[in-house]
């Protein structure tokens, strides 16, 4: 889901399967509190707090979150679909809180500046069931998601849904490219000619059912800073096998986030509420859903550590060029010894193999090619079992490095433990999460 960074990829298949629809209690709000929703309220005020089966069976379905919980609204939408008819339409909009949002198959060493959403506090980090590149999510763009069945699935039918509220709005200029994402010329009504993205589109495509969703960059407070979260320090070293985002140029497009509701609600009633005659009404759903069992378990895969970080495909780390990467590396920062290198080939963020040279030693005077061939063992001995080194757990790389000499006669020494573990720790640092 993208208002930037997406690759219109897919997803990998899921057949759906039947399970217990939501439980909970029905409610009538004539007023939301969740940015971007009141306007809608105001005009529907027929609501439920309950996704019925009765509901999930019914030809046209749209829906609104009351929360503003990335993992809980991803679980949502993830629940639709599984569990809505496989002959039904279905619209789910959502508004997150800040973070950073990987595809399905994406590496967050590559894709993230890890370090900088460490440092800041309310930004968090995501990955989602389907494929396409890296986003960031705030209150000032509006996530949109269509379901439907497989046979009437368009990689640009809803995509041009959205140009056309877009166009509503005033935002002339709004059309879908030839990579599925929705662009803007200049400001998007006539001034300017430089092309900006604002909503990209990613997939999960399963044997009965099609999803298709993004998110639409409307105003944005934080627009100047989404380029530093998405820059990776650790990009010019490391090789991956996974999904890498195709990086373009974005901007606001300048609308109030509930009359874009409004209309992309308007569209779509539009496309499918006459075609099967039926009364469609928004349903709210939110916080009081979240513990319901497909929901919760939906939130603790998305939580998990595992899921974040252990989703990672193949992917190799090496501080200088090789064979099978051999792109010009960044100078080596001034501390860390001229003759340092170091190799890794992660699986699932666990090192598979490791290969390091030039470090320096205090102990028994040995050959130090020697000591750097028991460290790399060290490194890697743990690949076929539980005690695997695992970048998401690491804190400090010089833990790492003093442990991989535990027990032995030689240590990496003061000064090239503190150097090389201090490069480390910036370019290719272990897990960020709250």
């Amino acid at each position: 889901m993208a208002a930037l960074l997406l690759r219109s990829t897919t997803g990998g298949f899921r057949c759906l399967t039947k399970g217990p629809a939501f439980v909970s209690t029905t409610t009538t709000t004539t007023l939301s509190s969740n940015p971007g929703f009141g306007l809608l309220t105001k005009l529907r005020r027929s609501y439920s707090a309950t996704i019925s089966q009765d509901l999930l069976n019914k030809r046209v379905q749209v829906y609104q979150s009351t929360s503003n919980d990335p993992y809980l609204n991803l679980s949502i939408e993830h629940h639709l679909l599984q569990h809505s008819h496989p002959d039904s339409y279905v619209l789910f909009l959502y508004i997150n809180d800040p973070c950073v949002v990987i595809g399905r198959n994406q590496n967050p060493w590559l894709e993230v500046n890890l370090p900088a959403l460490q440092e800041a506090d309310d930004i968090k980090l995501v990955r989602r069931r389907s494929g396409g590149g890296t986003v960031f999510h705030d209150h000032g763009n509006v996530n949109w998601s269509v379901i439907c069945p497989p046979a009437v699935f368009d990689r640009d039918r809803h995509a041009e849904m959205v140009v056309r509220a877009l166009k509503d709005l005033g935002v002339t200029t709004a059309k879908v490219n030839e990579r599925h994402d929705i662009v803007i010329a200049g400001d998007g009504r006539g001034n300017g000619k430089d092309v900006f993205k604002v909503s990209g589109s990613a997939y999960k495509l399963t044997r009965l059912r099609s999803l298709h969703h993004g998110t639409c960059l409307l105003n944005s407070p934080r627009l100047k800073n989404i380029g530093n979260f998405l820059r990776s320090p650790g990009e010019p070293y490391i090789k991956a096998k996974g999904v890498e985002s195709v990086r373009s140029p974005i901007r606001n497009v300048d609308i109030d986030t509930e009359e874009f509701n409004k209309r992309v609600v308007d569209e779509f009633l539009a496309m499918y509420e006459k075609q099967f005659g039926e009364h469609v009404k928004i349903e709210r759903v939110g916080e009081e859903v979240k513990d319901m069992g497909n929901i919760r378990k939906g939130m603790d895969e998305l939580t998990s550590i595992p899921w974040i970080y252990g989703q990672t495909p193949q992917f190799t780390f090496s501080s200088r060029p090789t064979e099978d990467d051999p792109r010009e590396r960044p100078s080596l920062d001034l501390d860390v010894q001229s003759d340092f290198n170091i190799e890794f080939t992660l699986r699932h963020g666990e090192i598979q193999t490791a290969n390091v040279s030039g470090f320096k030693y205090e102990g028994p005077t040995m050959d130090e090619d020697f000591y750097d061939g028991m460290v790399s063992q060290a490194l890697a001995q743990g690949s076929d079992d539980e005690s695997a080194v695992k970048l998401y757990e690491i804190n400090d790389w010089a833990t790492v490095l003093k442990s991989a000499t535990s027990g032995q006669a030689f240590k990496v020494s003061d000064s090239s433990l503190h150097s090389i573990s201090g490069w480390l720790n910036k370019v290719f640092p272990g897990n960020h999460f709250r």
